[in-house]
């Protein structure tokens, strides 16, 4: 019975390019148009059809992790990109059937991140070896979506525009104290203290990720200007004339959204800016991957836009700008996939080859949800008094002639 609903169902997706499957029981068959790309799979778990039918995210990387799904060339790539590109090419082929509707009246459950419950849940992928990381980040080791001015930055040079937009956004002065939420490795931090004379304290939940910060400060010579904490936002006390976060908000779930923008709202003095950067969703509020929640980041959610600006609204905060950022995260997950394929030895001598499937099941999904579907990244910039902020956004861009006249100057 299984056999041949999972037959209608991958069917029913994939009407632009070829799949070849190969089912348990040795019988194949081909869904498509017969055109390009051309994907041949093959499945010796019994088990999946039905896994992959009732939840397709989730049957389709465990099959992949453990090994019950092959494909031809190990083209992990090109089963994705096929996958993700036919759900996302007409509305009705989304996946919203009985187990997506049951996660919906889930997430809260889901997304209750008490301070003990998202300490655990930052340890879950962020405490990893920092080796791991080393192998496809850039230098500074920055974890969120790098801003590519051209086709041919590299990483490095996309992770340093993306550092120096948001700093343009904060309109720092030297000495301003500046609240770095989630501060990942301490990259921001360090940049923010070193380049603009900010004095920044930076949080994370991340027991790794405080050591590494910390001691990249002392070695750069900033330990008096960055001031690394293992704590929770919510514990936080004073003010702050700026706030920054990068990459954290995915971690906060729903229900704490009024928590969260609460306390960015006392954080900041009447005169004070923040500026959050976070994934987010095109439409309407929805749900996590069951397999990203399992595997990769518990607790986690990304945001609609009406999601979090129902909640910057409630605690007094008004945003002074709003900025999309479309396929700018597609080509950072490019980048870093490249990397971890480049470095995969590594990775499997610290870990194995089913962590390697995982990862890399992991960066590429999330590569073809930003180039094909509904996931973009939003800048909200926010402020208590909105007359903070420059009426017009040339301060964040050079004027035409002053392009012209550095083009001449090269």
């Amino acid at each position: 019975m299984w056999g041949r609903i999972f037959e209608r169902t991958i069917r029913h997706i994939i009407r632009r390019g070829t799949l070849h499957v190969t089912l348990p029981d040795g019988r194949t068959f081909t869904a498509g148009d017969g055109n390009a790309p051309e994907i041949a799979v093959r499945i010796t778990d019994p088990s999946l059809l039905r896994r992959i039918v009732l939840l397709p995210d989730m049957g389709l990387g465990e099959g992949y992790m453990d090994g019950g799904l092959t494909i031809e060339g190990d083209d992990i790539r090109g089963l994705l990109e096929l996958g993700v590109s036919n759900i996302w090419a007409d509305n009705h082929l989304r996946l919203n059937g009985p187990a997506h509707r049951i996660r919906q009246r889930l997430r809260a459950v889901d997304q209750w991140n008490t301070a003990r419950r998202a300490r655990a849940n930052v340890a879950h992928h962020y405490d990893l070896s920092a080796e791991l990381y080393d192998i496809f980040l850039d230098r500074d080791r920055q974890y969120s979506c790098a801003y590519f001015l051209h086709d041919t930055d590299t990483l490095e040079e996309a992770q340093e525009q993306k550092k120096a937009h948001i700093a343009a956004k904060l309109l720092l002065e030297p000495g301003m104290r500046v609240l770095d939420i989630g501060c990942g490795w301490g990259g921001m931090a360090l940049t923010l203290a070193r380049d603009h004379g900010a004095h920044v304290t930076g949080v994370t939940l991340s027991e790794e990720q405080h050591a590494i910060a910390t001691r990249r400060a002392a070695e750069a010579g900033l330990a008096d200007r960055c001031d690394f904490r293992l704590m929770d936002y919510r514990a936080l006390d004073g003010t702050f004339d700026r706030i920054v976060s990068v990459g954290m908000f995915e971690h906060v779930g729903v229900p704490h959204y009024d928590e969260y923008f609460g306390r960015v709202h006392d954080l900041l003095p009447e005169d004070g800016i923040a500026l959050i950067h976070t994934i987010g969703r095109c439409g309407p509020p929805g749900t996590t991957s069951a397999w990203i929640a399992k595997y990769i980041f518990p607790g986690g959610y990304v945001p609609a836009l009406s999601e979090m600006s129902a909640a910057f609204e409630r605690a007094g905060l008004t945003a002074t700008d709003v900025e999309v950022w479309r396929l700018h995260y597609a080509k950072t997950l490019r980048h870093w996939d490249d990397r971890f394929v480049a470095g995969i030895e590594k990775a499997r001598a610290l870990y194995d080859d089913r962590f390697c499937r995982m990862w890399r099941f992991y960066l590429i999904a999330c590569e073809m949800t930003f180039r094909y579907g509904g996931q973009v990244v939003f800048q909200a910039q926010l402020a208590r008094d909105k007359a903070q902020v420059p009426i017009t956004r040339e301060y964040l861009y050079p004027h035409p002639l002053e392009r012209e006249m550095a083009r001449a100057a090269e």
